[in-house]
């Protein structure tokens, strides 16, 4: 690594493995936090002050918004691993290639994410059988919520490239400072302006543009390897091929996650706007339950990049094994919280009893077994570090796509219940993490050729 500026970034192929990872992690968790804290603010101001059918629109976002960002986000995480792993290997000019491109592709990928979620956001949402009472309210937020994406693409991309080099503290400055700004405009908009759903959507793109810009002009003035310069931003080919080759099937597996998600919400849907606003409400609590295990699968993935750009096989498997008994441990404990405090909790978002014993329903299914969700997650973030990526996408495909969406589909024929969606997670999170297990054991995703 000589000639490598580290202010920032963190060499995480040598130094103790635990300390190396935890000290990421906080920095990621802390930002996710924020993350999270300023969405489920925004679901509790667009709740109390707009009404359930603003809340059920919000509510019912992340699942839309993952769909269709999904595959993008799945081109940055193969772009990531190309970075960390050049960075653990010390070649500057392979990292600054990665960044340029990492960075075109995030323009690309902006623009035509903003014009497919404007043009599709109403076909999309009827075909998620939107009830129409909702249905006006989610059109409007959607269209102004994919006017801004290009910020939140673009973030992301720069963000990613600080997490691939071990620096995740500044990412989490940016997010704090956008947090803050999103939860003063969303009072401001929704609850003083009464802009309604539109001020809540506004808010966020206005959060995205400033995390952009703080984190952009950071890249640009960075005096270390991953430094961006506006001239050079373009697709080096040398460089797509490999990109292509991890991101695609990261990205595959995102998207067709997200289809699946969405046709499970449009079955939650079928219950009424009391259902769609009570699991939205869960799916925000459970967000906070996922931050230890994003914190962690993201460490995972950079320590996995460059121990395996500097061929350290064996400091490899140690942090493998650190970062998945702390994901699941964080994870269930979390769950175990969640359990016994969902109802005070889901009665945060709402005041009505229906809408509470929905989202309590869905946390008392689900929630002692986050230990089945988190190692399957983990697992992924490995095999995406050691450029494995297309071993995740195959088995979220088969267990979290095809074969829960299958189980739902066939039972709900013969058993309308809300509780036979519900189950579909842990069952499948089950499949998924033993399969995991064995491929883990086995030892494949070692071999001397995992570098991209």
């Amino acid at each position: 690594m000589a000639g490598f500026k580290k202010d920032s970034a963190v060499l995480m192929t040598e130094g103790p493995i635990a300390k190396q990872m935890v000290a990421f992690a906080i920095p990621v968790f802390c930002s996710n936090l924020f993350q999270q804290l300023y969405n489920t603010i925004d679901a509790l101001i667009v709740g109390k002050f707009v009404g359930d059918e603003a809340l059920a629109s919000v509510s019912s976002s992340g699942t839309f918004i993952f769909m269709m960002v999904g595959f993008i986000f799945g081109l940055f995480a193969g772009a990531g691993v190309i970075v960390s792993q050049a960075f653990g290997a010390g070649e500057k000019q392979r990292v600054q290639d990665a960044v340029h491109t990492t960075m075109a592709l995030g323009i690309i990928a902006g623009v035509f994410l903003t014009f497919v979620g404007m043009v599709f956001s109403p076909q999309i949402l009827r075909w998620m059988n939107t009830p129409a009472d909702v249905l006006p309210n989610s059109i409007v937020y959607f269209r102004i919520y994919f006017a801004g994406s290009l910020f939140h693409v673009l973030y992301n991309a720069c963000s990613g490239v600080f997490q691939a080099v071990g620096d995740s503290k500044h990412p989490l400055i940016y997010l704090i400072i956008s947090s803050v700004s999103n939860v003063i405009l969303d009072l401001l908009f929704a609850a003083v302006f009464k802009w309604g759903i539109a001020g809540a959507a506004i808010a966020t793109c206005l959060a995205h543009a400033i995390s952009f810009v703080l984190i952009f002009s950071k890249l640009m003035h960075s005096d270390e390897v991953f430094r961006v310069h506006i001239k050079k931003i373009r697709i080096h080919k040398a460089l797509l091929k490999p990109i292509l080759k991890v991101g695609i099937p990261s990205g595959v597996q995102n998207a067709v996650i997200g289809l699946a998600n969405l046709i499970v919400q449009s079955n939650i849907n079928t219950f009424g706007k009391l259902a769609m606003a009570g699991c939205g409400s869960y799916s925000k609590l459970e967000g906070f339950v996922f931050l230890p295990i994003t914190s962690f699968c993201m460490a995972l993935t950079t320590f996995t990049g460059q121990n395996i750009g500097a061929n350290k096989i064996e400091r490899t498997k140690k942090g493998a094994i650190f970062g998945i008994f702390s994901a699941v441990i964080c994870a269930e404990v979390l769950g175990f919280i969640m359990y016994a405090l969902c109802p005070p909790m889901i009665g945060w978002f709402s005041d009505t009893p229906e809408t509470i014993a929905y989202g309590v329903q869905w946390a008392r299914t689900t929630s002692l077994f986050f230990c089945l969700l988190a190692f399957s997650h983990a697992a992924a973030a490995i095999m995406r570090g050691a450029g494995k990526s297309i071993v995740p996408m195959i088995v979220m495909l088969a267990f979290w796509c095809v074969i829960r969406v299958t189980y739902i589909t066939i039972i709900t024929q013969y058993i309308h219940k809300i509780s036979v969606i519900f189950w579909a997670y842990p069952l499948t999170w089950g499949l998924s993490s033993i399969t995991f297990l064995i491929y883990i054991i086995s030892g494949r995703w070692l071999n001397r050729d995992a570098k991209v």
